[in-house]
């Protein structure tokens, strides 16, 4: 995946890592970034920033994501890239209302789903294209404090492996970016010493840098904290002992509700 001259849409983008991607998308040439949010102000103000296309759209609406797609490909030419990316954290447990559920899945979940059916058929027409879903390393590890946020960020890890599997000999290039903690307003008063801190708080500009590399290679999975992989590792190696593990860590957290 070359970004240069390519025509990117990157949805969460007025803030975070998603401005981080834009940004950095423009110093690699793309030729256009369209930048999507809910939040029309800040979609705008980073549009003005690198030179590109504010569009609103919540993602959790099917309307306004095809809205989003026929837009770009009508007015600013074929989608390359889709960076979905806008996420949201919800704390607590299965006490939480059906709304609470309702609401983070339509985001972290059917936000990617939403994408991948609208952006698809005329990628898949042309014979190439590349889907980039921002999901977290709780989506291949877990969440202390938020069932909602382990559970919809597997869903959208399971997700882009079927992507994956289905459309990679189409031409389809898939991608998920799984980053422990990040400065960002979700990450706002993290404590040090947290479990999704523990290996550092990264900034958005360095999960944009590992994005890139990690596009150039076309990587399946995009780890801007390389410690999750050997998680995953002992995770898969011996499951009961990785679950005592984990408990331990949540007995130690100074966060009852982390993102990562």
């Amino acid at each position: 995946m070359r970004l240069k001259d390519s025509i990117a849409v990157v949805t969460g983008g007025a803030s975070g890592i998603g401005r981080a991607l834009a940004w950095r998308f423009n110093t690699e040439g793309a030729r256009c970034v369209v930048v999507v949010d809910i939040d029309a102000d800040g979609a705008r103000e980073v549009a003005a920033e690198v030179g590109g296309t504010a569009m609103v759209a919540d993602v959790s609406r099917s309307a306004d994501v095809a809205r989003v797609v026929e837009e770009t490909e009508l007015r600013v030419g074929p989608i390359d890239l889709f960076c979905s990316n806008a996420g949201v954290f919800v704390p607590g447990g299965v006490d939480l209302s059906d709304d609470r559920w309702e609401a983070i899945w339509g985001v972290n979940v059917l936000g990617h789903v939403h994408a991948a059916r609208a952006v698809l058929p005329p990628m898949l027409a042309r014979g190439r294209g590349y889907l980039l879903q921002t999901a977290s390393a709780a989506g291949v590890l877990s969440q202390i404090g938020s069932a909602p946020y382990a559970v919809t960020k597997h869903a959208a890890v399971g997700f882009a492996e079927w992507l994956s599997i289905t459309y990679g000999d189409q031409g389809i290039g898939v991608s998920v970016l799984c980053p422990q903690a990040v400065r960002t307003r979700m990450t706002d008063g993290l404590a040090v010493g947290s479990a999704a801190a523990v290996d550092g708080i990264l900034e958005p500009g360095q999960v944009a840098d590992a994005v890139v590399d990690g596009l150039e290679d076309e990587r399946f999975l995009i780890l801007p904290h390389p410690e999750v992989l050997e998680y995953m590792r002992r995770k898969t190696a011996d499951y009961d002992r990785w679950l005592r593990g984990m408990r331990k860590l949540q007995k130690s957290s100074p966060n009852a509700s982390e993102a990562g």
